[in-house]
C-alpha cells in the first residue's frame, strides 16, 4: 500500500484541530505522511514547540508533523490536501499551489462559502476538489495552540462535479483511522448553502449592528433584516438547483437560538476591530454576484453591504 502524502495548508481554528488529528494518528508515517504549511510566527511556534491540540479528545496535546514548511511552494506534490485558510486567502493558495496538483490530486477546501468551489475551479482546473463544508468550535489561543471545545468536528464532503465517477474511498479510510467525523454525500452542495443561510444572514446582521447572535433572534428589525437576506439567499439557491429543506428559515432561526445569547460572529468582531481582511466579499459578495447572474434582485444584501462598508 502506498503512502499518502497529505498537506495541510493553514494552522487556525479548523486547520489545528483536523492537521493534529491527522498527524498524531500517523506519527509513524507507515500509511501517511503530514505536512503542515503554516506562515511566520506561525512556523516559528510549530517548529519550536510543535502544535497544541488542547480538546477533550486528545490526551497529548502537543504533536510534530513529519514536515512543517513556511510556503506553499515548499510543498512536495501531495496526495491530499486540506485548504484550511481564511477565504480571502483562496485564490493565492490556489496559484501557490500550481504545478504541485496532478490529475489525481484531491483537495478539500475546508472553508465557508458557497463560491469555494467555482473560485478555486478558476484558478486550479486539475485534480479532484471535493466540495466540503465543516464544523468545528476551535479558534487559535495563540500561535501555534488550538483550542477546541463541544462537539467533535465534522466534515461533511460530496463528489466533484467536474468527475462525478470518483468516488473518494481513500480519503474517508484516513477520516476513519484519525477519528474525524464525516458525512460523505452524493451532493454536498444543500449542507454548505443550508449553513451559509445561517453564517451569511447573522453575520451580516450583528457586522452591521455590533449586536450578538441572541439580539438578532429577538429584536423585531434584526430578525426581519436577517429574514430578508435569508430569503434572498434561498431564492438564489433554489433558481441553481440547489434543494434546501422547505422551512430552512424557520431552521436557521431555530439554530440561531441555540447558541448562548451574547455569542458574536467573526465577521461582527472583524469588522468592528478595524481589520481590513474579512468575510464581507465572502458572503454579501457571493449572494450579490450569484444573484446577477440568475437575475435574483438582492436589494437587502446590497443595502446593508453599504451600510457595513460605510462604518470604516
Amino acid at each position: 500500500m502506498r503512502q499518502m502524502k497529505i498537506a495541510i495548508i493553514g494552522l487556525g481554528g479548523v486547520g489545528g484541530y483536523f492537521g493534529f488529528k491527522l498527524a498524531h494518528t500517523f506519527s509513524k508515517g507507515n500509511e501517511a505522511s503530514v505536512t503542515f504549511v503554516a506562515r511566520k510566527a506561525t512556523y516559528e511556534a510549530v517548529k519550536e514547540r510543535g502544535l497544541v491540540l488542547l480538546s477533550p479528545e486528545h490526551e497529548d496535546q502537543v504533536i510534530t508533523p513529519h514536515f512543517l514548511v513556511s510556503s506553499v511552494e515548499a510543498l512536495a506534490k501531495p496526495d491530499l490536501v486540506l485548504i484550511c485558510v481564511k477565504e480571502y486567502d483562496l485564490e493565492q493558495v490556489c496559484q501557490q499551489l500550481g504545478d504541485r496538483v496532478s490529475e489525481t490530486t484531491i483537495l478539500l477546501p475546508l472553508m465557508n462559502g458557497v463560491d469555494i468551489y467555482d473560485r478555486l475551479r478558476k484558478v486550479i482546473s486539475k485534480g479532484i476538489v471535493l466540495p466540503t463544508c465543516v464544523y468545528v468550535a476551535s479558534h487559535i489561543k495563540e500561535k501555534g495552540v488550538v483550542e477546541h471545545k463541544g462537539k467533535p468536528g465534522l466534515v461533511v464532503f460530496g463528489k466533484d462535479p467536474a468527475f462525478p465517477q470518483y468516488t473518494p474511498d481513500e480519503v474517508i479510510g484516513i477520516f476513519r483511522k484519525a477519528d474525524i467525523q464525516y458525512q460523505y454525500q452524493e451532493d454536498s452542495f444543500p449542507e454548505i448553502w443550508a449553513k451559509f443561510v445561517f453564517i451569511a444572514s447573522f453575520g451580516l446582521v450583528t457586522a452591521r449592528y455590533n449586536l450578538p447572535i441572541g439580539k438578532v433572534n429577538e429584536e423585531e428589525e434584526l430578525k426581519e433584516r436577517a429574514m430578508s437576506i435569508m430569503q434572498e439567499i434561498v431564492t438564489i439557491a433554489g433558481i441553481k438547483g440547489i434543494v434546501l429543506p422547505d422551512d430552512i428559515i424557520n431552521r436557521t432561526f431555530q439554530k440561531a437560538s441555540s447558541f448562548p445569547y451574547y455569542t458574536p460572529t467573526s465577521l461582527q468582531l472583524d469588522v468592528h476591530s478595524g481589520k481590513s481582511d474579512n468575510e464581507l466579499e465572502l458572503f454579501a459578495g457571493a449572494i450579490m454576484r450569484y444573484g446577477e447572474e440568475v437575475r435574483v434582485p438582492t436589494p437587502e444584501t446590497r443595502r446593508i453591504y453599504k451600510e457595513i462598508k460605510n462604518l470604516g
